[in-house]
């Protein structure tokens, strides 16, 4: 599928929205990188996962799903040549723990669910491992049984600190080092143990200092007589560390043993979360598994849109058996748009596996492309027009259709000349028919109603209107194109019918009568302003009827303003203020609104001159000479 398209119909929203219902971060990773598959049996068995899953919370909501934290880093660790840590084992005991009681929640709902439940016979309770991390690790740490060598060396080490404590606080309390003291009590630096002398004394107390405070008035000294018990300790510590690091890499190694049964249990835990994700969403939303099919069949009865919630209006429509092109009429934010997203969005998302908010008996077909052509498009970085961006965006749907396509057209052909986008949206309807393609068309142009109406394969469908609130309902009405609304508001809101009519005239050729709307008073005042329109009308027809002064003498040279033409004046004014104008070597028509003086023909020509040297062709001159002689049979001048 276009990315395009996933961003447009907004089927990365709806993954966000399921992800929300996910437990473990890994599971929510795993449903936004959903994608539509086009093979059915697959889709078929997500869809029943789906259903299988809303079964089991529906016997109980609490599903033992949790554990995978850490998990993901955990597995990538293993064969690196390093120990885990304590920690991560803990984690992984934790995570065992729970899929062993996930797969006793399972096994209790294979009644409900068979396939689901059947899901965790891939997990592998390995008990000795369990058993053996349970006996070696608490808290998060080795603990002291882990090995007798483990608690021998740690019992010797609380020993030989308890020896430390007893030497440093005999110190504390000698009245010959007591003077010195900043304080009385003891404390650690680096893992040895100190005592906090004043700064001035520090020469009074033999031993290392391995710190000073902040402020400088204190040194932490490390008494002499204590520093051969202290490096006793250290050794003892090494040797703790060196078998705790032992045992942790022994229970590395039990690990890495059993890695294929882990990561074969993470895939499943993670599945399981997705699954049961979409197993809420789908309760959320009033989602249901719908027919699948490859025969191009779509049968929506009920369906909204889902990121509409409450809002959305129930769309019933019914493609296929020989209508595959769908062309959708009505006015503005009436709904057009929302009812082919609509279809677009639910058939991603029934290809995704999820359930799509209609009724059970609904159908939808699986595409190899669902193309688009949806909103101006348009782009500024290549600074293209909307129209020319949205035709560009057409030619490539163009190349890419083929018949496991569904194509989604919003507005198609507008932007540019009424006529001409007429002629184009047709013209691409008809080729992508032509070429096999699944169609949903928005327009606003009446004549495709009448080219869906006359060809086979096209459906027209229109989006409601009560005129009574002026309110659009949202509602799709398939099996014939939406009338104009705009005479019915216009005489709703007390248009004179009259005026109506006369534009439906203008509009269908025909004559059609209308109701008044309003009240007796509103009719008589409107039939007043009519009357008093009238008569304008007559007056100005009238002044417009007398001839115009005439601003112009033929010879005078003017100049057309918009052209920046020059020519010759001819003959005028007519009745409406046009001159006839000769403006190189032809004749042609001007308002006097058009043109402006540039020469008079008084500054060029003396008061006698012929302008028939001008207009008149040198045959007709030698024509008309030798009639003015005599009459001449046959002889006749043609004039332009």
């Amino acid at each position: 599928m276009h990315q395009q398209t996933l961003h447009v119909l907004e089927l990365e929203r709806i993954k966000e929205d399921v992800a929300h219902y996910a437990v473990t971060e890994e599971g929510k990773q795993a449903v936004r990188q959903l994608q539509p598959s086009v093979h059915v049996k697959q889709i078929r068995a997500w869809l029943e996962e789906v259903t299988e899953a809303k079964r089991i919370l529906a016997i109980s909501s609490s599903v033992p799903i949790h554990g995978l934290a850490g998990m993901q880093g955990l597995l990538g660790l293993l064969n690196k040549g390093m120990a885990l840590r304590a920690g991560q084992l803990a984690g992984l005991h934790d995570f065992l723990d729970c899929c062993r009681r996930l797969k006793r929640f399972m096994k209790e709902k294979e009644y409900a669910a068979s396939r689901v439940s059947a899901y965790v016979y891939a997990l592998e309770d390995l008990p000795e491992l369990a058993a053996e991390i349970f006996r070696c690790i608490r808290n998060g740490a080795v603990d002291d049984y882990a090995s007798r060598e483990l608690e021998k060396i740690r019992k010797q080490v609380r020993i030989q600190e308890e020896r430390l404590k007893e030497k440093l606080n005999q110190i504390l309390k000698s009245s010959k080092y007591k003077p010195y003291l900043q304080e009385g009590i003891v404390s650690q630096r680096d893992g040895r143990y100190v005592i906090p002398v004043k700064k001035d004394y520090k020469g009074k107390i033999k031993g290392a200092v391995l710190d000073v405070s902040a402020s400088g008035s204190t040194v932490y000294v490390e008494p002499e007589e204590i520093a051969r018990a202290q490096e006793q300790l250290v050794l003892l510590q090494v040797e703790e560390e060196i078998e705790v690091q032992r045992i942790l890499g022994y229970l590395t190694g039990l690990v890495e043993a059993h890695e294929d049964q882990l990561r074969l249990a993470v895939e499943t835990m993670v599945h399981y979360d997705a699954l049961f994700a979409k197993a809420k969403h789908s309760l959320a939303i009033g989602g249901c598994s719908v027919e699948v099919n490859e025969s191009h069949h779509i049968l929506l009865k009920e369906a909204r849109h889902p990121l509409l919630g409450s809002k959305a209006v129930p769309l019933h429509l019914e493609l296929g058996h020989g209508r595959h092109a769908l062309v959708i009429t009505g006015p503005n934010t009436g709904g057009k748009t929302v009812a082919i997203k609509t279809v677009g969005l639910l058939t991603l998302m029934m290809q995704s596996g999820l359930h799509v908010p209609a009724a059970p008996d609904s159908h939808l077909s699986i595409f190899q492309h669902v193309l688009l052509d949806i909103g101006d498009g348009q782009s500024m970085d290549q600074n293209l027009s909307t129209f020319s961006s949205r035709i560009t965006n057409i030619v490539e749907i163009l190349k890419t259709t083929n018949d496991r396509s569904l194509v989604l057209l919003d507005e198609l052909g507008s932007g540019t000349d009424p006529k001409e986008g007429m002629g184009l949206a047709t013209a691409i309807l008809t080729e992508l028919y032509d070429k096999g393609a699944t169609l949903l068309a928005t327009t606003h142009y009446s004549e495709i109603k009448d080219f869906a109406e006359a060809h086979e394969g096209f459906i027209n469908g229109s989006m409601e209107f009560d005129v009574a609130t002026l309110q659009p309902t949202h509602r799709l009405i398939i099996g014939s194109g939406g009338e104009s609304q705009a005479f019915a508001i216009a005489l709703r809101l007390g248009m004179h019918p009259k005026i109506i009519e006369r534009a439906h005239s203008i509009t269908y050729r025909e004559e059609k009568s209308y109701p008044f709307a309003g009240d007796a008073a509103e009719r008589r005042e409107l039939e007043k302003q009519l009357a008093v329109n009238r008569y304008a009308k007559r007056e100005k027809q009238a002044v417009r009827a007398e001839k115009p002064a005439a601003l112009f003498s033929q010879g005078d040279n003017v100049q057309i303003i918009q052209t920046g033409e020059f020519g010759i004046v001819y003959t005028g004014p007519d009745e409406r203020g046009d001159y006839v104008v000769q403006v190189k070597g032809e004749k042609r028509t001007y308002n006097h609104k058009r043109m402006k003086l540039y020469i008079a023909a008084a500054d060029l020509y003396p008061a006698d001159y012929d302008f028939d040297v001008i207009f008149e062709t040198k045959e007709n001159r030698k024509k008309d000479r030798a009639m003015e002689r005599r009459h001449v049979e046959g002889l006749t001048i043609e004039r332009e």
